[in-house]
């Protein structure tokens, strides 16, 4: 099993580089693999273990998902966001439910809900991955990276009432609401409490490996102690990640820099792993299905996958529409949506590897000892949404969004609040520069020439950002600040390559190598970003 875990992994991110390099879907693809993958045999034996996903996979997702998000433009958009996460998987789960109820006579009704709380929560990381790609407008991409840090909370814990339900322990409306608040509450205070820990232990080290580090770990530590206090795991992630997404300016350049690249190459391997995954567990989810028709299954399949999308659809559509109609003041206040927009968003509603580890954690028998009511059916039909929702959204959400014409405008205002800002930044540093330079005088004659080489270079990064407006160097020619960044890159690329020379003949060793390669790395990022 351990090998084939790793033979599993390491197929996965080759076969997301592939995509990446054909610009393709990298989930989609991924789980077409995985289902032909299903098939060789050293592969064969791959299962999802529910422990893996909401243990291991899970927490540095939503973790990195949260610090990439803005605080700011979530809490401007908190009531669609909060309808989407909170009262879209309590109303799939409902009529999920009902219509699992109705179509699977193996099912009660509270294994109905159960599977209705398993197929509730879309899986965004695909659908954003998407709309990065074709340049969805920032809101929307706003309101799907909202949607998919909450939603899991939700349907998780809606999840947890109904499986106790069906499995026989005692649960009541009343329980089942009390085990909601406590999940919520105990997130939000967990995630708070250890965000701040995780903050003030970070700040107070200069040493940004040990600071990325605690930054790896921090996501596990924090899912593990809230859901040990039986509060939501996800929700207390998602605060936490939120919190120092929001102040990581505290950090220094160098930890910054380090985390990104970390989390950016940890995200591929974990989303490219888990959704190889999916396709994978073909075998095991057909297996389990001796002695049912498939007829009943087809049926059965087709209402389950039908009710998943469409109650999505009418969800957001009522929710995009009639509050604007009954409110005054959110007229005044939201800008209204375009339809081409609102279609994107209900049709965004793409499930993944949570739904599945929900579903395969569904034991094989009530308290009583008796078979869980359907579970096999359950699995299967958990198996149809979430690779049916892949398929169908993720071939056809790329062309309407190119046929609707959803796209960002945003990059031309951007570009004009970047270099009015960059304006504002250089002029301070010029101020500062001149105050140091008067100070500096009093005592010490500063070299003239270090002084214009200061103040060029900040002219230089004032000017950059104006001269990139609307226009570029085939409209206007080589500007001066586009030929020093090409000339200095030149210079970057041989005293690199002078440098790599010195080592091989023996001049220096590799630790100096790298410390001075390091440098020439940030410089030559600064130039890039300019």
């Amino acid at each position: 099993m351990g090998v084939s875990l790793l033979a599993a992994l390491v197929v996965s991110v080759l076969l997301a580089a592939v995509a990446r390099r054909c610009d393709v879907s990298a989930p989609l693809a991924l789980v077409v693999a995985g289902l032909a993958a299903s098939a060789v045999p050293v592969l064969h034996d791959v299962h999802l273990d529910p422990e893996l996903v909401l243990y291991v996979i899970l927490p540095p997702l939503l973790w990195s998902a949260g610090l990439e998000s803005s605080y700011v433009a979530m809490r401007k958009n908190i009531r669609t966001i909060g309808l989407l996460a909170v009262g879209l998987p309590l109303a799939t789960t409902l009529v999920v439910g009902i219509v699992a109820f109705h179509t699977v006579p193996e099912l009660t009704i509270p294994a109905a809900l159960t599977l209705g709380a398993i197929v509730a929560p879309p899986d965004a990381v695909s659908a954003t991955a998407i709309g990065r790609r074709l340049g969805l407008p920032r809101r929307i991409m706003t309101l799907l990276g909202g949607e998919s840090l909450l939603n899991d909370a939700t349907a998780l814990t809606a999840y947890k009432v109904a499986l106790a339900a069906s499995i026989g322990a005692a649960a009541t409306w009343q329980r089942g609401l009390g085990t909601f608040a406590l999940a919520a509450v105990g997130g939000i205070v967990v995630g708070v409490t250890l965000g701040m820990v995780v903050h003030y232990i970070r700040t107070r080290l200069d040493d940004p490996l040990v600071e990325s580090a605690i930054g790896l770990v921090a996501p596990f530590t924090i899912y593990l102690v809230a859901e040990e206090v039986h509060g939501s795991g996800v929700i207390a992630v998602v605060v936490a990640a939120l919190l120092l997404g929001q102040r990581e300016t505290d950090a220094g350049y160098a930890t910054r820099l380090q985390d990104t690249a970390v989390w950016k190459a940890l995200q591929l391997v974990l989303e490219s792993f888990a959704f190889f995954l999916i396709g994978l567990q073909l075998p095991k989810v057909i297996g389990e299905l001796t002695g049912i028709s498939a007829a009943t299954l087809a049926i059965s399949s087709a209402a389950v996958l039908t009710a998943v999308i469409v109650v999505r659809i009418v969800w957001v559509y009522c929710f995009a529409y009639l509050p604007r109609l009954l409110s005054a003041k959110l007229r005044a206040r939201e800008p209204a949506p375009t339809p081409g927009q609102v279609f994107i968003l209900a049709w965004a509603g793409m499930r993944g590897v949570v739904s599945l580890a929900a579903a395969f954690g569904v034991p094989a028998t009530t308290l009583s000892g008796a078979p869980f009511p359907g579970r096999p059916q359950l699995v299967f039909l958990t198996f149809v949404v979430v690779v049916g929702t892949l398929l169908l959204h993720g071939l056809t959400l790329p062309w309407f969004i190119r046929m609707l014409g959803v796209q960002g405008n945003e990059e031309q205002a951007d570009a004009i609040a970047t270099a009015a800002a960059q304006d504002r930044a250089a002029r301070a540093a010029a101020d500062r520069l001149d105050e140091l330079l008067a100070e500096q005088h009093a005592s010490t004659d500063v070299p003239e020439r270090a002084a214009e080489i200061l103040r060029a270079w900040n002219t230089r990064r004032r000017n950059a950002a104006w001269e990139r407006l609307g226009r570029d160097d085939a409209d206007i020619g080589e500007s001066p600040t586009s030929a020093f960044r090409r000339l200095r890159l030149e210079m970057l690329a041989a005293e690199r390559k002078t440098f790599i020379a010195e080592r091989d003949a023996g001049h220096i060793d590799d630790e100096v190598l790298r410390t001075v390669l390091r440098g020439l790395d940030l410089e030559e990022a600064t130039l890039n970003r300019d």
